[in-house]
């Protein structure tokens, strides 16, 4: 296992994914890129279009830095990258970029919304990677 790429977000959930994907690369001596996704306006994101500004790039900026910390502090060196766009199809963007062997995300207890639209980027990740993907509860 050589590549991992973690999705952070903040939440506890990322928070015990990140935890995961710190104890595999320690183990295994994988290289470990995180990712932290500002979304961008609908359909804008093909185009550059602009950032939703509920959201903004400099917020998921420090919450990459924290988890690239938090990562150090366990002796994992890890690189950030920010991601733009809808979260599941910028992570596996990244994941296929750094031909990576393993995407780690962590997931929640769906709310009303997502579970009648579907929409979990867990769900989403695990459907379109070209990889094996981890989902930390």
């Amino acid at each position: 296992m050589k590549t991992i790429v973690v999705g952070y977000d903040g939440t506890e959930a990322s928070d015990r994914a990140l935890e995961r994907a710190g104890d595999i690369a320690a183990a295994f001596g994988s290289s470990v890129t995180v990712t932290s996704v500002s979304t961008t306006m609908t359909g804008a994101a093909h185009g550059g279009g602009s950032v939703d500004p509920t959201d903004s790039p400099e917020t998921h900026e420090s919450l990459l830095d924290t988890a690239t910390k938090k990562l150090a502090e366990r002796g994992v060196q890890a690189e950030s990258v920010l991601g733009m766009g809808e979260a599941a199809e910028a992570i596996v963007e990244l994941a296929a970029e750094r031909e990576a062997d393993l995407i780690v995300v962590g997931t929640r207890e769906p709310g009303f919304f997502e579970r009648l639209f579907g929409h979990s980027v867990s769900g989403s990740v695990q459907r379109h990677a070209h990889c094996d993907v981890l989902i930390v509860h």
